[in-house]
């Protein structure tokens, strides 16, 4: 098995095959916003592959002005693959190729207040499967109209104030549903792609 770049021919399969299947609308950008971080260098998709075939994939997204910090911004098996560990041997990659070069940022969805329990024990589990493999939870941001855990590895969660200024700019000024930290009162906004006339 190995992580390596998935070849630009691949992304129109792996977005209507994969991340169409594994995440919803409203956490899901547009294939072409995947095409223009890519095309500035913001933004790399990883397929995790063996003898050709596509196990599972990260997305992982920086701003160059912040070298020392990347989101995992999408995280996925393939369907027929799930539950076997796959999962975890991404992470164990990804810490891998970017120990001592940069912190890792990841997001999981927060459980809901009165939501549904199967919904909220599902988000519960993400945010273990993170902590299981080292990451350290730190503050709750808004994005995609969702309240998510923010959580890293590799780096030093004292440091708050220059992670949460990477975690801004790597999302950039355009996003403006992105709000980090979010406050518990604050309602997430939807992305630009979810909202009516946007």
């Amino acid at each position: 098995m190995e992580l390596c770049p998935m070849p630009r021919a691949e992304l129109p399969a792996w977005y209507d095959k994969e991340l169409s299947e594994a995440f919803p609308p409203n956490e899901r950008k547009p294939l072409a916003d995947f095409y223009a971080l890519i095309d500035a260098g913001r933004y790399q998709i990883l397929g995790l592959y063996e003898d050709g075939a596509l196990l599972g994939y990260a997305g992982m997204w920086r701003d160059p002005g912040y070298p020392a910090y990347v989101l995992l911004d999408q995280l996925g098996v393939a369907a027929a693959r799930r539950n076997g560990g796959l999962g975890g041997k991404i992470l164990a990659l990804l810490e891998a190729r970017y120990r001592g070069k940069a912190c890792i940022i990841t997001e999981a969805e927060r459980p809901i207040p009165g939501g549904s329990p199967e919904e909220n024990a599902i988000r519960l589990r993400r945010i273990e499967f993170y902590k299981r493999a080292g990451f350290v939870p730190t503050y709750e941001m808004g994005a995609c109209g969702v309240r998510f855990q923010a959580l890293i590895l590799g780096g030093e969660p004292a440091d708050l104030p220059a992670l949460i200024e990477a975690h801004r700019a790597i999302y950039g000024p355009s996003r403006t549903d992105v709000k980090i930290p979010l406050g518990s009162d604050e309602v997430p906004e939807p992305p630009y792609w979810m909202r009516e006339n946007g």
